[in-house]
């Protein structure tokens, strides 16, 4: 009798164990999945963004269908293209390659006259440049002076400007072009979405991109990374804030990018952050730290405006679809040269 109420005894608090590992390992998943939904409908953070993944089978294109959009014409974006050429260098790492890189090389970076991928593993396929940096958050700010050394060193003369971008950015290469128009490559000027707090004249967000004119590149290249006492030898660090320590001390101006009515163009969020009043609570850290007064809603935005962040790559392809290839039929748009760049190039 003892030993059949052992027996039971053993029995019931093996079910009983049982049953608490499956409920945990129930909630487990359950936690997971519920991280993943949150981050695919909303991403805010780059933790968020490690569980995007891009589309498992190729989306294509819209080129089989060009005889629809015989009715563009698109003069201008090819000219500007041609005179203000814009290299994109996009930050990323060997376990983003495929997740990430290779969708933004198939949307918005083959508007790039040069489109590089930094990383610490060579990828042809890219391409993607081997830094001698590791990997991680940490040494962000390293990988970033190796891939402007590499840039200065390899494409000075293949490009005007210079963007970095994240791979979770999303760029309209058209809207940067046509707000560099103004501005001469020779400029000691750089562009983004401009920070307050930290730097005197500010800095520009690392994740909504920003780009740097030629002259800031060298000032950068010749002057930061060899002698400058503002620009921090370290490899690690906030990127865009280290950045924007060096820009000031080797005289880079931060510059505005905002449009004619006072709209921003970089934005370091999705577009629903900023469109939607109330979307970001004004707790948030980001009301503390932008350079400009900033609105909610529909008037937040330029009509030209150049970048969004934490960008999933599947809204990579939503982005490009709305942006390059819906319509709404019997709206037509009439584009002129910018007068300050026929100026510059006697364009008629």
């Amino acid at each position: 009798m003892r030993y059949n109420r052992m027996y039971k005894w053993q029995t019931n608090k093996h079910c009983l164990m049982t049953l608490f590992s499956g409920l945990a390992i129930g909630f487990t998943i359950a936690y997971v999945a519920l991280t993943r939904e949150i981050s695919f409908s909303d991403p805010h953070t780059s933790d968020e963004m490690k569980y995007m993944e891009g589309p498992t089978v190729d989306p294509g294109s819209h080129s089989q269908y060009e005889e629809y959009h015989l009715m563009e014409d698109s003069t201008v974006a090819d000219k500007l293209h041609k005179e203000v050429r814009v290299l994109c260098w996009v930050m990323t790492g060997p376990s983003n390659h495929e997740k990430r890189a290779k969708h933004v090389k198939n949307t918005w970076g083959k508007r790039c006259n040069v489109l590089l991928f930094m990383s610490s593993q060579k990828d042809d396929n890219l391409p993607a440049v081997a830094l001698p940096i590791k990997e991680g958050r940490k040494y962000l700010w390293g990988k970033t002076k190796e891939a402007f050394r590499h840039i200065y060193n390899n494409y000075l003369d293949k490009a005007d400007w210079f963007l970095k971008a994240d791979d979770d950015t999303y760029v309209i290469l058209e809207n940067l072009r046509y707000m560099l128009v103004p501005y001469s490559s020779g400029d000691s000027i750089y562009f983004g979405c401009r920070f307050k707090p930290y730097v005197k004249q500010g800095y520009m967000s690392g994740g909504a991109g920003y780009v740097l004119s030629k002259e800031a590149l060298k000032r950068f290249v010749e002057i930061g990374l060899t002698n400058s006492t503002g620009c921090s030898k370290s490899d690690s660090g906030a990127e865009d804030v280290e950045l924007g320590r060096c820009m000031e001390a080797v005289n880079v101006k931060a510059g505005d990018s905002r449009d004619s009515l006072g709209r921003g163009r970089f934005f370091p969020f999705v577009p629903e952050h900023h469109l939607i009043p109330g979307h970001v609570s004004k707790s948030f850290w980001y009301w503390q730290y932008i350079y400009y007064e900033n609105k909610e809603g529909m008037e937040c935005c330029s009509d030209n405006a150049v970048s969004f962040h934490y960008v999933s790559p599947n809204q990579m392809y939503v982005l490009e679809y709305l942006i390059y290839h819906l319509r709404p039929y019997g709206i037509s748009f009439h584009v002129e040269m910018p007068p300050s760049f026929t100026t510059k190039t006697g364009t008629d």
